[in-house]
């Protein structure tokens, strides 16, 4: 659990915050620990003049008011009682727990996590100091708490959701939970961990768990304007409930943020094209169905999701390799990808015919064995393709690097014209 501690001037300004969340639901108050009344039945001025009132009675004090956030791990979903509980506790910990204070459960972020909002001024208008809260308080407390309710911990927490991987985010269920909320958790892992360079590569790993991202139809003016909006999907596929703004999605994925990952993306997945191509070549290297040909490809953790026109022409196919989370258009891939080469040849298989020189193989015979094609995980270490694999954020910087000399090189050429 990681605990933020902000302290202000302003107790309206800190419960406006949240009840502006409240009223658009992004969140939801939870306890109100030291009021009269039930969360339920406050006001707005109940909330504001239970605190404001302690603040009077201590004028000399400007910087009055707390603000926490509590952030829990992704997959830590925990009940509401438990969430009061930890709050509690946390309060307590932090030398606040004889304090009125008002607790928010957020839905606005692909985490789960709690505001809380208190007073230092107390009742005999004595002042909680807040010296040093941050560093020892909150710490000790926020330690106690994970401790007590098994909770990942603050300093496990970024290698936490760094290892999550994502086929673990559940599908989006429509109507069993937050659609929003549920949406921006599978966004979020996607965009953070597969290397697409396409929304329809994008919508290729975003499907297999009901999301889409939609652009609206060519005519429509939120094409023209580069809007986008993800759908919810119903179990055929269909869009389903009320579609979300990009913009309004954590971390904003909107088509201008995916258009720069893009381009990262490109330079990513690069080392990665061969060993797709390889594992394609072993199946392709008899006679085979499609159908059978996605299965022995799901079998080792590669999906083949083919498009079909409405008079059912294959005219699409993209791979999605879940091991190196790498997406590829077919023709990306090569000529002999494509939907029409694959169409052909499955056809050909079909009539017991082998295939002849018009599907090549990609000629990688030296690939040792311990690439984990074989459908395991084990890979060995080193090749580039295994710094690939497991040091991203050293393979995220090196592209970011290659991609700065291209855009200076073209720079420098632009000028000398």
């Amino acid at each position: 659990m990681v605990a933020k501690i902000k302290t202000g001037r302003s107790i309206l300004g800190a419960i406006n915050y949240n009840e502006h969340k409240v009223r658009s639901g992004k969140a939801e108050l939870i306890l109100a620990q030291g009021y009269l009344k039930e969360p339920s039945n406050l006001s707005f001025s109940d909330k504001l003049n239970r605190l404001t009132d302690l603040t009077k009675r201590n004028e000399r004090t400007q910087v009055n008011t707390l603000h926490v956030s509590l952030n829990f791990a992704v997959g830590e979903n925990l009940d509401k009682w438990t969430l009061q509980q930890i709050a509690d506790e946390y309060m307590e910990g932090l030398g606040f727990g004889k304090q009125p204070y008002l607790v928010y459960q957020h839905y606005d972020a692909g985490h789960p996590h709690l505001h809380l909002v208190s007073t230092n001024i107390k009742p005999d208008g004595e002042r909680i100091s807040f010296h040093l809260l941050a560093n020892k308080a909150s710490e000790q407390s926020r330690k106690q708490v994970e401790l007590n309710y098994g909770l990942v911990k603050a300093e496990d927490q970024g290698k936490a959701q760094h290892n999550i991987k994502s086929l673990s985010v559940e599908q989006v269920a429509y109507g069993k939970s937050e659609t929003k909320r549920a949406i921006t958790n599978v966004v979020s892992e996607v965009l953070r961990t597969y290397k697409f360079t396409s929304i329809p590569e994008f919508n290729a790993v975003l499907n297999g768990f009901n999301v889409t991202a939609d652009r609206g139809s060519k005519e429509s003016r939120m094409y023209e304007k580069n809007g986008l909006v993800y759908w919810a999907l119903d179990g055929k596929g269909g869009k389903i409930g009320v579609p979300i703004k990009a913009s309004s999605i954590y971390g904003k994925p909107t088509l201008k943020t995916l258009e720069g990952r893009f381009a990262l993306n490109e330079v990513l997945r690069k080392s990665l094209r061969e060993q797709v191509k390889y594992t394609i070549d072993d199946l392709l290297s008899k006679p085979i169905g499609k159908t059978e040909f996605q299965l022995k490809l799901k079998e080792q953790n590669i999906e083949a999701i083919f498009r079909h026109s409405e008079d059912g022409r294959l005219y699409g196919v993209t791979f999605v390799d879940h091991k190196t989370k790498a997406v590829f258009n077919g023709s990306d891939l090569g000529k002999n990808y494509s939907a029409n080469s694959l169409s052909q040849f499955f056809a050909r298989s079909d009539g017991s015919i082998k295939p002849s020189h018009n599907v090549e193989l990609s000629g990688n015979k030296h690939l040792p064995d311990n690439t984990g094609i074989n459908g395991n995980n084990n890979f060995n270490g080193g090749s580039a393709l295994l710094e690939a694999l497991y040091q991203e954020e050293k393979q995220d910087m090196a592209a970011m690097g290659r991609l700065q000399q291209r855009k200076r090189k073209k720079k420098r050429r632009g000028h000398s014209l």
